[in-house]
């Protein structure tokens, strides 16, 4: 499958030790295979071009965990994002995205003003993107450095604009929905 990963330099040697130990699916390498989420990604930095890097990934052979927004997603990334260590045997984990409320959600669970199960209503609200994380070396392994380019500032704009325009929608939304839980 063809994959990507933005960030601020070309990649060809991937790190799995580099990122956020507190990920949504813990330390790893993380690509999506939908172009327009990487691309949605993007951030812009003083000095510094974005770029995306176009990957090939080989999932034969590996161990892939696949994900839905269900219990099981919301707990192992609760867990994550609470800087557990991450116990799930998998070189590859596949599933959607956190939205940007998770650390809110996760606080409302454990103050007790929200369930488990109206936390996990919250956070399936807006639109579901994938991300696939390397998590061994063996992955690794199975991850081809295609090409990478240079990622204008107008299309960064671009999907930035888009990106604001459907986080007023997912707050409309957001607030909405917790208002039905009072």
């Amino acid at each position: 499958m063809i994959v990507y990963h933005t960030g601020f330099q070309e990649i060809r040697e991937p790190d799995l030790h580099y990122g956020r130990k507190n990920a949504d699916f813990g330390q790893g390498f993380y690509l999506t295979s939908n172009l327009e989420f990487a691309q949605r990604w993007t951030k812009e930095r003083k000095n510094e071009n974005a770029v995306l890097n176009t990957y090939e990934l080989d999932l034969a052979g590996l161990s892939v965990h696949r994900f839905e927004r269900d219990t099981a997603w919301f707990l192992y990334l609760s867990d994550n994002r609470a800087g557990k260590p991450d116990t799930l045997p998998a070189d590859v984990v596949i599933g959607p995205i956190a939205n940007d409320t998770l650390y809110d959600t996760l606080g409302m669970v454990t103050s007790g003003f929200l369930t488990k199960e109206e936390a996990l209503q919250l956070l399936k609200i807006g639109p579901e993107f994938q991300q696939i994380a390397l998590k061994t070396e063996k992955a690794k392994e199975h991850l081809q450095w295609k090409t990478s380019r240079i990622i204008g500032r107008e299309e960064i704009r671009k999907f930035r604009d888009i990106m604001e325009k459907e986080q007023e929608e997912y707050l409309t939304v957001f607030a909405k929905t917790m208002e039905s839980f009072l």
